[in-house]
């Protein structure tokens, strides 16, 4: 029964990951209006699924032996590793927080090891580095790039008529390499646990998990590729080029050393490297970057402390540690909750200013 459920909430959650994060990939060519919106999707499934099936071992074996030992995921364990990844994603819904999938995922596993004194904290350290350096190169590469398509040279090249095809076919491209990318990383965090626990192979593992995010894609991702590809801005083809192959390229290479990094995070950090090319320092606002900072500390904890209170209370048998942790919980979502209350209050008084 316990096997059952872990593999159910394992594939649901792979589901969600296509239907949000992978689906997203291929917005920008879909909202420039190069390919329709449901062939973007299937290209986005295919893509995904590639990722995962030809490049995801890596990043399973680091969610399922390389932060904790393999030895830690029993079933249950496995179980309640799924659940609270999902749950924070849930509760974060609920309270409007953004959160990343990785990362959520890397908390849950690390709330387990804590329960057990077993966490591999090296490697930890490790990952964590390449949530704060990613984001930080993302952007970087992003400004440079930029800068160098404000060359003349450039400018010319990109004014002609044929410059406009081959970047519409660029910007595909882009979009499914980011897709496969997102592959490669974000299955990982579905099925690492459940591999671990030997509830699945690790071949059958990205298999399935690789089907479960494209079917997410393709039947879920209407909403997220709408979003994405004409609600938020409007990109130029080179733009969209940049940041699709920005964000692809750290999160594969990250992919190929194990590492599970924020995709979304990556992403949002390219775009403000093209803002700040554009428009200086006033994209660099304070909100942007807390909020980045909000997700980049919220995201792991909040689920590590799920995970660990639920361990303790169900299998351990031990109340004093949830009594605390619970607090914690309270306090995490009150600051949280009282941050997004001052932020509107703020946005009030100033609209009054104005008016008046």
């Amino acid at each position: 029964m316990v096997t059952m459920i872990a593999i159910t909430i394992g594939i649901f959650f792979a589901i969600n990951i296509g239907a949000s994060g992978a689906a997203a990939s291929m917005g920008i060519s879909y909202g420039s209006g190069v390919v329709k919106k449901q062939l973007a999707l299937v290209l986005c499934g295919i893509a995904v699924f590639l990722g995962a099936w030809l490049g995801g071992g890596e990043v399973v074996k680091t969610m399922g032996s390389g932060i904790v030992p393999e030895k830690t995921f029993t079933n249950a364990i496995a179980l309640i590793v799924l659940a609270s990844a999902a749950l924070s994603l849930f509760l974060a819904n609920i309270f409007g927080i953004p959160l990343s999938t990785s990362e959520v995922a890397v908390g849950a596993v690390v709330g387990a090891g804590m329960v057990f004194q077993s966490v591999y904290v090296g490697k930890l350290l490790w990952i964590m580095m390449f949530w704060l350096i990613t984001p930080l190169a993302a952007f970087v590469i992003a400004v440079l790039a930029t800068n160098l398509l404000k060359i003349k040279a450039f400018q010319s090249l990109l004014g002609k008529s044929k410059a406009t095809s081959v970047l519409a076919i660029l910007v595909v491209c882009m979009g499914l390499f980011e897709a496969f990318s997102a592959g490669m990383n974000n299955v990982a965090n579905a099925v690492g646990p459940l591999v671990a626990a030997q509830l699945m192979s690790k071949g059958d593992g990205v298999l399935w998990g690789g089907l479960a995010v494209a079917f997410g894609a393709i039947v879920l991702g209407h909403r997220v590729i709408e979003t994405n590809g004409k609600k938020i801005t409007t990109l130029k083809l080179e733009e969209g080029c940049i940041i699709s192959g920005t964000g692809a390229g750290i999160v594969t290479v990250a992919s190929i050393f194990g590492i599970p990094v924020p995709l979304t995070q990556i992403t949002t950090s390219s775009i403000i490297g093209i803002g700040f090319v554009k428009n200086g320092r006033a994209v660099l606002k304070k909100e942007i970057v807390v909020q980045l900072l909000t997700v980049w500390l919220v995201s792991p904890v909040l689920s590590m402390v799920l995970s660990y209170t639920i361990i303790q209370l169900l299998i351990v048998k031990n109340v004093y540690p949830v009594v605390v942790m619970a607090g914690v919980l309270i306090s995490v979502f009150g600051v949280l909750s009282l941050m997004k209350k001052t932020s509107s209050m703020g946005t009030t008084v100033h609209s009054h200013i104005v008016k008046d």
